[in-house]
């Protein structure tokens, strides 16, 4: 098959690489100067995937344009190549409007029948600072649209609202009265559980998973909030809560045409299930953790997906553990703050089978034949273990990423650990699990 990866920083490095060992054309373009040595040496890399089409054309059914880009308009761009007969997988317009809308995808919510918690959506911090003031509580701040990340973000801890009011302010301040649209969204106590699945443009492939990513920088979930430092997940009795969160959306993605990966977060407490926010399209690291657990071969998979055809893929029982191992600057990037790329990584001198479906290279490339990280972010890899039981995965994980020596890397050590110590015993006692 023949793969063309449109990408602004390859985050998905290593489903690129991992296509390509499977003996498959990948082409690669990357657009971010920033993000130019990520998989250099070690991918074929063009200046113009535009000017790949007929390349991708010529190989028909085994011809895939696959998005990760998340600029504005590259859904809508998917959407005209459809049309234009190409197999994408990706997203849609359909899906980045779920995604950055944020009051849209709530209101989309309610009106399928899922419960949801109160957001208001507001373009100017007077406008907020009143409604606090005449509704005061915790909140969670989040901004909407393009050009904003996870670290814009603030769960408010005050009674009051205060300290999101001033958060707010000092991030309107920060953007210098460029328009702006957020929304505050009332806090709602529980464990965080996400649930995902592959939507091949007319229904979703079984099975669903059920992820709890950790997102705070630093063990004891402190510190900003990242894109991702570590996920557990599993396929395992998924169908019960996906047909409470999901399913009920599959006609709106149908109308969007959309094709690829959706990921719905939530809130579960006593109370019910209380979904936050979509991923609608490949989530990082989320798409390496699931990867050895998925026992069809990523070409087939998103072939199914591009094809619309097929109704599950094969998935391993048990649990996957991933560990996000990281190089400064994460969490912020090398547009904030100068930090060199280019240094050494050193892998284990012996990996077997297992230890290479686990190790997940993301923001690195090839300099003089050695290893090397690269990119915006120092986002610099993903190691997973997977076994029976999240303490058994989540051993197996550690025992991995132990060996790898890179210069100032720095990696969460309790990844897993709340679910192990309770979280996960909630939510069955809750009924949600399958």
């Amino acid at each position: 098959m023949r793969f063309l990866a449109v990408t602004e920083t390859c985050d998905l490095a290593a489903l690129y690489l991992r296509l390509q060992e499977g003996g498959h054309e990948v082409k690669l373009e990357v657009s971010w100067e920033k993000a130019q040595g990520t998989l250099a040496g070690l991918v074929p890399r063009t200046e113009d995937w535009r000017a790949e089409l007929d390349w991708i054309r010529d190989a028909g059914p085994d011809g895939i344009i696959l998005f990760e880009a998340v600029s504005e308009g590259f859904g809508a761009l998917q959407d005209e190549l459809r049309r234009d007969g190409f197999n994408v997988v990706g997203g849609s317009a359909g899906g980045d409007r779920l995604e950055n809308d944020r009051a849209f995808a709530q209101q989309a919510l309610a009106g399928l029948g899922l419960q949801t918690a109160r957001t208001e959506r507001f373009t100017d911090a007077r406008g907020a600072a009143d409604y606090l003031a005449g509704r005061p509580g915790r909140y969670v701040l989040k901004f909407s649209g393009h050009g904003f990340n996870a670290n814009d973000n603030y769960v408010g801890q005050r009674a009051d609202g205060s300290d999101v009011l001033a958060m707010l302010e000092a991030r309107l301040r920060a953007r210098g009265g460029r328009p702006t649209e957020f929304v505050l969204m009332d806090h709602v106590e529980g464990v965080e559980m996400g649930v995902g699945a592959y939507f091949n443009g007319r229904d979703f492939l079984g099975p669903a998973c059920l992820d709890w990513e950790h997102k705070r920088f630093f063990a004891g979930d402190m510190g900003e909030l990242t894109g991702e430092m570590g996920t557990v997940a599993t396929f395992d009795r998924s169908r019960r809560f996906f047909e409470r969160t999901l399913a009920p959306i599959a006609p709106l993605l149908r109308d969007a045409g959309h094709v690829g990966y959706i990921n719905l977060n939530t809130i579960v407490n006593e109370a019910g299930i209380w979904p936050l926010e979509f991923t609608c399209r490949f989530g990082c690291p989320g798409f390496a953790v699931l990867s050895p657990l998925q026992l069809t071969p990523w070409a087939e998979l998103l072939r199914m997906m591009a094809s619309g055809e097929g109704e599950s893929f094969a998935a391993a029982p048990g649990f996957s553990v991933g560990i996000v191992l990281t190089t400064p600057p994460f969490p912020y990037t090398r547009d904030e703050v100068d930090e060199p790329v280019g240094l050494p990584i050193l892998l284990p001198d012996r990996l077997d089978e297992e230890d290479r479906r686990n190790l997940h290279f993301a923001e690195m490339g090839l300099t003089d034949g050695r290893l090397v990280t690269s990119g915006l972010y120092g986002w610099t890899m993903v190691v997973t273990g997977t076994g029976p039981t999240i303490a058994e995965a989540q051993a197996a994980a550690y025992a991995r990423a132990a060996p790898i020596l890179i210069p100032n890397l720095r990696y969460r050590r309790d990844i897993g650990d709340r679910l192990v110590a309770g979280d996960w015993s909630r939510v069955e006692q809750m009924g949600l699990l399958g």
